[in-house]
């Protein structure tokens, strides 16, 4: 398979899995060339991308635009914060706006879930999905995966329990459908009141004890408790979570084996993470945001080809 068998990247939900292996082996040639001293390459000279970011983001956001730079596309940033949005304007008049400036990509994302599919069915650009609201992230759960490839050179078979803010967490629902598509065992930690219902019908292990799910798995990929987008207290209080569900040197030395720690960001440390944890060599957090520049070059990449 030398081509993506969609016209976009809304979620990891609309992948096959042979999307995901050709994303993953574009994404081994793009990291060769990022780890060499001329960093750049032609690839999508003369391709004009437009990041529309209407909600804050840091990693994501600078992740893209490497990306971008480094394949050599003509680069448009947006921020809602400074634009028109503030005085009403509507997303389709928004986005209409920019293309006219002749863009081809668009990188998108938004605090509410299917704005990058309903954009996707109204104008003629590629869109990326960065995030929509609790729905998907599709490009952190494939440099997720890929961390892990990297790490054990196989995902299938392996066992990753996601801990922490399910229910809030569009991380969570694309690494679940990234992972059981490449074979993985999933499972998820956290509180009752922090799983959503739709659960079982992903076909996942519940734990509610976090030993339990720390000595099951290979891989624990940590999520922070997203408290902008509680409107009601989940939980007695963030010391509570983090002596039950937190991760600490004790409670990994306690294990009766080495296990991988990931997290997304940004890290809450001292809840759900301690430095000694984050910072250790249970720790592939750092390479996650390497292979972040070269799974999305290669979503870029791949993209681009699609006419």
């Amino acid at each position: 398979m030398n081509s993506l068998s969609v016209e976009h990247m809304l979620g990891i939900k609309y992948l096959i899995k042979d999307d995901i292996n050709l994303i993953f082996k574009t994404a081994d040639n793009f990291k060769k060339i990022i780890n060499q001293p001329i960093k750049k390459v032609p690839s999508l000279r003369d391709v004009t991308i437009a990041n529309l970011f209407f909600e804050n983001s840091t990693r994501t956001k600078l992740s893209f635009e490497l990306a971008e730079k480094r394949l050599s596309a003509d680069v448009i940033n947006f921020s809602s914060a400074s634009s028109s949005v503030k005085k009403g304007e509507t997303l389709l008049d928004t986005v209409n706006n920019i293309l006219a400036m002749k863009v081809d990509i668009v990188v998108m994302r938004h605090p509410n879930p299917g704005a990058s599919v309903f954009l996707s069915r109204n104008i003629k650009a590629k869109i990326i999905n960065a995030g929509d609201g609790t729905h998907e992230h599709p490009t952190q759960a494939l440099l997720d995966s890929y961390s892990i490839r990297e790490k054990y050179g196989i995902v299938e078979g392996k066992k990753i329990v996601i801990i922490g803010d399910i229910l809030h967490s569009r991380v969570a629902l694309s690494n679940i459908y990234c992972l059981k598509k490449l074979g993985a065992d999933v499972g998820v930690c956290g509180p009752s009141t922090l799983m959503p219902k739709y659960l079982d019908s992903l076909g996942v292990k519940h734990f509610s004890n976090l030993n339990s799910a720390l000595n099951w798995c290979d891989v624990a990929n940590v999520l922070r408790i997203q408290l902008e987008r509680q409107d009601v207290q989940l939980f007695p209080s963030l010391r509570e979570y983090s002596n039950v569900y937190g991760i600490n040197k004790n409670v990994l030395d306690n294990l009766n084996k080495n296990i991988t720690i990931m997290h997304p960001g940004p890290i809450n440390r001292g809840v759900e993470l301690t430095s000694d944890v984050a910072d250790s060599e249970h720790s592939i957090i750092l390479d996650q945001v390497e292979n972040g520049v070269a799974i999305r070059m290669a979503v870029l990449y791949l993209l681009s080809l699609k006419k």
